[in-house]
């Protein structure tokens, strides 16, 4: 069986645990801001381990936008390279759990337009992308 690593930061780890012990029916939205969220189980890109990691609920079609804001620092959030090195994952949707395989959406209008989903539902990753150098990236979760 592969080893479970649960999130290091304190909030993020409770999320997850609240969210997967009431089989999704708490825990939905992220912290106390009201907004649903996703639970995205994969795996770590240098240990092999399960990782979990909640973000906000994007949909789009039948799959997900993920983005790696990480809040507008510097570098890149640790699940990102993960998601590039191992793209097969499960996302866990309020009471439903899909496995679905990610790809990274290059610059361009498909880009565009899975942002602007995910600013939407999250106005404040237009902050974050304004206050950090990099592209924020951006991931598609679909049906694997």
């Amino acid at each position: 069986m592969t080893k479970y690593i649960p999130p290091a930061i304190d909030w993020v780890r409770e999320q997850v645990e609240l969210y997967e012990s009431s089989g999704g029916t708490e825990g939905t939205t992220l912290r106390d801001s009201g907004l649903p969220c996703i639970i995205v189980t994969h795996r770590g890109n240098r240990t092999g381990a399960i990782r979990k990691i909640p973000l906000m609920r994007v949909k789009a079609g039948d799959g997900y936008v993920l983005i790696g804001s990480y809040g507008g620092r510097p570098k890149d959030p640790v699940w990102v390279h993960n998601l590039r090195a191992h793209p097969d994952v499960e996302i866990r949707d309020r009471t439903e759990v899909f496995p679905m395989r990610v790809r990274e959406v290059p610059e361009g209008p498909e880009r565009d337009r899975l942002w602007s989903a995910g600013v939407e539902a999250f106005p404040p990753y237009a902050e974050y992308q304004a206050k950090t150098s990099r592209l924020i990236p951006v991931f598609v979760a679909e049906p694997a």
